[in-house]
């Protein structure tokens, strides 16, 4: 998948009737049909998740051993039951709220950190982009995979660890692409008239900098959401992440892997749900992508 940083955006004004850029990138997203359906599913598997308590049919935690691997169809529990004889529907519901959670808080951590130090790194120049630069480039000398589970595994299991974890993970990312997108834009003619004017870092930064690396920022930004639920949900696959008797996908396949042999069908399911969410996020944000570029 494509993560290149979109043109940054143009300082001179719209004509009168022309709509904003934020306006043209909703026009575009309304007209992109594939965009629309890719939200409105992740929209109503996060209001699935939201309402859990509220409309699962039952406890998340409260099993039966008679029930245990009840095939899917089974009557009052239609996706059937798990290992310890858990309702599937339930655990589905209320573990999207942990692997969402998991995989969007690091990502929105991350984008509001890395976006700030991209910034500062980029405007300032010198030996403040040296160092934050060159540290960024240690932790990319580690694969995504790889680093977040050597630092999980350092923190310790828990759904804290894992958002710290991945947090660390991505902000270098970041950081790369706000500094590249402010590097570009400070070097722009408005920037100089505005700096020319008497204009301080303070405002230029707010008023000049920010808005036009906010574009590819968020662009990339939605490109690594799908990422990081994979990765949160594969720690807690491994014991790194979200720890029994709570719900979450990754940890639902953990417990699940051995039923295989006796229903394929029933441990799948966790694994299907990544895959649903994941792709709707790649998908969304390719829509996105397309939608904020202004050379289109």
């Amino acid at each position: 998948m494509s993560t290149a940083t979109p043109a940054v955006l143009s300082a001179a004004p719209a004509p009168r009737g022309a709509l904003s850029y934020w306006g043209l990138v909703g026009h575009r997203l309304a007209r992109d049909p594939v965009t629309l359906i890719a939200g409105a599913l992740l929209g109503a598997i996060v209001l699935g998740a939201v309402l859990a308590p509220v409309i699962a049919p039952y406890d998340p935690v409260d099993g039966s051993i008679r029930l245990r691997l009840s095939p899917i169809g089974t009557t009052g529990h239609p996706l059937g039951t798990d290992e310890q004889g858990r309702d599937m529907l339930t655990r589905l519901l209320f573990g999207g709220r942990m692997t969402l959670l998991a995989g969007i808080t690091p990502i929105a951590v991350a984008c509001l950190l890395g976006g700030l130090l991209g910034v500062l790194a980029g405007y300032l120049g010198g030996l403040v982009n040296t160092v934050v630069m060159r540290v960024c480039d240690i932790f990319y000398a580690f694969p995504a995979v790889l680093l977040a589970i050597a630092i999980s595994g350092a923190l310790g299991p828990g759904l804290t660890n894992t958002l710290i974890s991945l947090s660390v993970v991505f902000l270098p990312r970041i950081i790369r692409v706000a500094e590249a997108a402010t590097v570009q834009t400070k070097s722009l003619e408005y920037v100089a008239a505005a700096r020319a004017s008497g204009a301080g870092s303070a405002a230029i930064v707010r008023y000049h900098l920010v808005p036009n690396v906010l574009a590819p920022v968020l662009v990339f930004t939605s490109t690594q959401v799908s990422l990081s639920i994979i990765l949160a949900a594969g720690l807690s696959f491994l014991g790194l992440g979200v720890t029994p008797p709570a719900a979450e996908w990754g940890l639902m396949l953990n417990t699940l892997r051995q039923s295989i042999y006796v229903d394929p069908w029933v441990p799948a399911l966790p694994g299907v749900a990544i895959f649903i969410v994941s792709m709707a996020f790649n998908l969304l944000s390719d829509g996105l992508r397309d939608a904020m570029d202004t050379r289109g």
